[in-house]
């Protein structure tokens, strides 16, 4: 009911607008290999970081350097078959040392990128070297050709100029193993020279993320979507670039990003207005507690943890077996895949039983490919080449209790996002009219308030804890009344 500005109606007295996120487990070391292990939380000590950032970068990078060459059959005899590539993100604030960790993380990658591109350069002077020495045997040879003319022996000319003939090839592509930044054109080239697949590590996730909520990259949204899958097809056609087909759009990804940035993206999936399964697809996103004390740590890296850390991620890459258009499957051992299934059956109960959320249900059921990918994972790294193993699958499983309590925080953030604007709205009431409307708050484009139905739901949210109250104040131009809200005289001066 709509009060009269001004009016001597009682308010009643304000509630106070709480928010709190869910809790989340934490990283245990038993979670990694021993090979892993070390490293993991000698970087965390170290930059006073938690564990949970390097391990989850790690294991991205890690799935980079398997690709789509060596796959898991989650069932014995179904013809499932899962690319273990992986989407992480970790989610902290500033201060949280997001991106030291993954350089950290990914520290053996680039290294290998490095290698490869030196290699790459070598040869491309050697043949830079052979063609200027083959342009001198040609001139030598067009000159003995010509005498043959001359000589009347076209025979003897024809078969000079023939072993002439040779592959005019471009020079091989140079190889890569991640991308920060690039258009799904680029990238399609990319993944095209490189058919294994690729890591795109974005410092800044939110910027990616941004793009995919557009509706002018409506087409990029659906190759990433597809590109999760890491077995997919996609072609597009260009003007300028023609026709490209990218036979395995296989990709990994890991970036970091903000509380702030990342709740606006998962309310967008909870009210249905961009749900269509991107922000679920980020199945090792972990939102950790930070550490509650920091201290000052300086000292010389672990280098036992360091060169075991990158024996692993060079192991994967030269591993042996399996090929793109070939690839090896792993199935589960009978221990390993009894736990799969119960884990599986369990899991997909609980997700159609109605009682979760529909982006937690969407959440859920994309956990059985991620779990599968990180037994395998496991595995490898344990140096298993013929079957998962109960080890690998019970660690995988550590990891599936964890990450969905990180999700249980991820999605919660989507509903805390109408609280925390509020009480932002009332910190910073000084900065409005006396009066104000929905449009005054919206215009000061405010963190957490960027779009209309936030900005209500949190207006709405003020009213039910009598914070404000509506009033009226004119018409519109269509000749409604203009609503307009004022503060509880409670509340007092602003400070801000």
């Amino acid at each position: 009911m709509l009060e009269a500005a001004g009016s001597p109606a009682a308010w009643a007295a304000p509630v106070a607008i709480t928010s709190s996120l869910p809790p989340v487990d934490p990283f245990e070391p038993e979670m990694l290999p021993e090979a892993l292990r070390g490293y993991v939380f000698d970087v965390a000590d170290r930059q006073q970081s938690v564990p949970d950032f390097v391990a989850v970068a790690a294991l991205c990078g890690l799935a980079a350097m398997i690709g789509n060459r060596v796959r898991v059959g989650p069932k014995q005899n179904d013809d499932w078959i899962e690319v273990p590539n992986l989407w992480g993100a970790i989610i902290g604030p500033p201060s949280a040392m997001k991106s030291p960790a993954m350089q950290s993380a990914l520290a053996p990658v680039y290294a290998l990128q490095d290698e490869m591109r030196q290699v790459w350069q070598a040869t491309i002077e050697a043949g830079d070297i052979d063609d200027l020495l083959t342009s001198f045997d040609e001139k030598e040879a067009k000159k003995r050709a010509a005498k043959a003319i001359k000589d009347g022996d076209r025979e003897a000319a024809r078969a000079i100029l023939a072993g002439l003939q040779k592959d005019d090839e471009d020079a091989p592509p140079c190889p890569r193993i991640v991308v920060n930044d690039a258009t799904v054109e680029k990238l399609g080239e990319l993944l095209n020279e490189n058919p294994r697949g690729l890591l795109l590590m974005r410092d800044e996730l939110p910027g990616f993320l941004a793009r995919m909520e557009s509706e002018e990259y409506a087409s990029e949204r659906a190759f990433y979507l597809e590109a999760f899958n890491g077995s997919g097809r996609f072609t597009y056609d260009r003007i300028g670039r023609g026709t490209v087909h990218i036979a395995n759009c296989t990709l990994s990804l890991i970036g970091g990003v903000q509380p702030s940035r990342i709740a606006p993206i998962v309310r967008g999936a909870i009210t249905g207005t961009s749900n269509d399964g991107l922000i679920q697809r980020l199945q090792l996103a972990v939102w950790p507690d930070l550490r509650s004390s920091w201290r000052w740590v300086d000292r010389h890296p672990s280098k036992e943890a360091r060169d075991a850390f990158e024996k692993v991620f060079r192991d994967l890459h030269e591993f042996p077996l399996g090929r793109p258009d070939q690839p090896l499957v792993l199935r589960f051992s009978p221990d390993g895949q009894d736990l799969f299934r119960v884990w599986m059956e369990e899991i997909q109960s609980e997700a159609r039983a109605g009682n979760l959320s529909p982006v937690l249900e969407a959440h859920l059921l994309k956990m059985p490919k991620t779990v599968a990918s990180l037994a395998l994972l496991f595995e490898l790294i344990d140096g298993g080449k013929f079957e998962i193993g109960r080890t690998a699958t019970l660690r995988a499983l550590a990891w599936a209790d964890y990450l969905r309590s990180h999700a249980r925080r991820l999605y919660a953030s989507g509903g805390t996002m109408v609280e925390d604007g509020a009480r932002l709205i009332v910190e910073r009431r000084g900065q409005l009219p006396d009066e104000f409307s929905a449009r005054d708050v919206y215009r000061k484009h405010w963190a957490g308030l960027s779009d209309g139905e936030t900005v209500a739901d949190a207006i709405e949210l003020l009213i039910k804890t009598n914070h404000c109250r509506e009033t009226k104040r004119g018409e519109t131009q269509m000749g409604r009344p203009a609503i307009a809200y004022q503060w509880n005289p409670a509340l007092g001066a602003s400070t801000q």
